[in-house]
């Protein structure tokens, strides 16, 4: 066999948590490549599409060959249909979850894509018929099934634990593999099996999202989170909870199902005011296969996990707008996660100010964000046309995080640490990425660097 050089280049994702852009090329023979691109996300943070996205894709979209899809999260597939409409014809794979989780994603981000660029008078970097045409060249296929590539080179999936559907991409050539994590889940998931132990990758590029840090235990979440509840029935207040729609709203209504059902929580109302989540969650329950065991079996015995009383799905407007009107305490999950858009800045422009009420975050929010401000302690912030000075009680959770903490991520790499001969820490901000990458060769011994963006890299196979 043929020795063979291969790029690798941190087009996004490196330097930064989302907009995650790998790509790698695989000489094959004298001026021909094989040129294998591993997700093409949005870079988010201050909104939805941050102005970066409008620019050229570093490469010429129409050479790339094949596209795998790690998972659904927009900063993982937000701009594929732009790709498609700058001209690539390729092939895109990803697990047959994440294909149909992409579609309602992929759909639902034109909107808002259309409203922000009409917002700043320009055109949105994609439209609905762009998302119809990228769907026309995605392929679902299995976990652990070997997928074939030109010249020798093939790829697989495996359980990432992250989202339904998330995927871990191992690359081989011959012996020699490249493993790709998109975002590692924060295992044991109330809902999803582990992610996948890997031994044998010659050459890892890792996610970062939470590398400088750890999350409180999965009982200790529950205790919180039990505790926010009530503490808002005793307030007589309202709980939001900016809720991401893909596997954090899912375990949250799990979660409330448990303690509302055994008892330990009163039956307090819940809205999920999500169009978006409600969709999500209803792929959820087509793909119960891809649960872990134990929920599987608590499926079979009749529980329907996603459902409690007084749960209400306010799928339509005017039934969002009507939440208001409704008796408190209650609960208002709803998007976006960030606090970038959706309907939860509707019910934070009516809550925030009085100190009666509760704003939970679940889930990370990104630098620039809304969501990142509140959090850090803005006290006067402007949603739309409208000014608002935050009394409402601030909390966080991050053991709700669907990503790996710092305990997690290091246990994920000591299992390859005798064979592996580089890390590249990646989807981080620059402090946690550095953090990994430093514990990484302090602990296990391992060659771990952070990688610029646009960095290229040679690996000889």
């Amino acid at each position: 066999m043929n020795k063979k050089t291969i790029a690798l280049t941190f087009y996004g994702g490196a330097e930064t948590v989302t907009g995650a852009n790998f790509l790698l090329e695989g000489i094959l023979e004298e001026k021909k490549k094989l040129r294998l691109l591993v997700d093409c996300g949005m870079e988010q943070g201050d909104k939805f599409c941050k102005d970066c996205n409008f620019e050229k894709f570093q490469y010429s979209p129409s050479d790339i060959d094949v596209l795998i899809v790690t998972h659904a999260h927009m900063d993982h597939i937000g701009r594929i249909p732009q790709l498609v409409r700058l001209g690539f014809k390729g092939v895109i794979y990803s697990t047959d979850a994440t294909r149909a989780l992409s579609e309602i994603m992929l759909e639902d981000a034109s909107h808002i894509l259309a409203l922000e660029a009409k917002k700043a008078k320009k055109e949105p970097i994609y439209k609905a018929e762009d998302v119809k045409s990228a769907l026309e060249l995605w392929k679902g296929v299995p976990y652990y099934a070997s997928t074939e590539l030109p010249s020798g080179f093939s790829f697989e999936l495996k359980d990432a634990g992250h989202v339904l559907g998330s995927s871990i991409i191992e690359v081989k050539y011959g012996e020699k593999r490249i493993v790709f994590t998109g975002d590692l889940g924060n295992s044991p998931s109330p809902l999803l099996r582990d992610s996948e132990i890997i031994t044998d990758a010659d050459y890892l590029i890792m996610e970062s999202v939470y590398g400088d840090r750890n999350h409180e235990t999965k009982n200790d979440r529950v205790h919180m989170l039990k505790n926010v509840i009530e503490e808002t029935i005793k307030n007589k207040g309202v709980l939001l909870i900016p809720a991401f729609s893909i596997e954090r709203t899912q375990v949250l209504l799990y979660e409330l199902n448990e303690m509302i059902e055994s008892g330990s929580l009163p039956h307090i109302p819940v809205y999920l005011d999500s169009p978006l989540a409600i969709r999500v969650t209803q792929i959820y329950k087509r793909y119960t296969s891809l649960f872990k065991e134990s929920i599987q079996e608590q499926i079979r015995k009749g529980d329907n996990i996603f459902d409690f009383p007084k749960l209400t799905f306010t799928e339509h407007q005017k039934d969002s707008e009507g939440i208001a009107s409704n008796p408190s305490p209650k609960i208002i999950i709803a998007g976006s996660g960030m606090s970038h858009g959706g309907r939860i800045i509707n019910h934070e422009k009516i809550y925030l100010s009085s100190n009666m009420n509760t704003l939970l975050f679940i889930g990370y929010q990104a630098a620039g964000s809304l969501g990142r401000k509140i959090q850090d302690g803005l006290k006067k912030i402007h949603i739309e046309d409208k000014s608002i000075t935050i009394r409402a009680n601030i909390r966080t959770i991050s053991g709700y995080s669907a990503h790996k903490d710092m305990d997690g991520l290091v246990e994920f790499v000591e299992g390859m640490a005798e064979n592996v001969q580089k890390v590249f820490v990646t989807m981080g901000e620059p402090k946690a990425s550095l953090f990994l990458a430093q514990r990484l060769r302090e602990y296990l011994n391992v060659s771990a660097i952070v990688p610029k963006k646009g960095e290229v890299f040679k690996i000889d196979f």
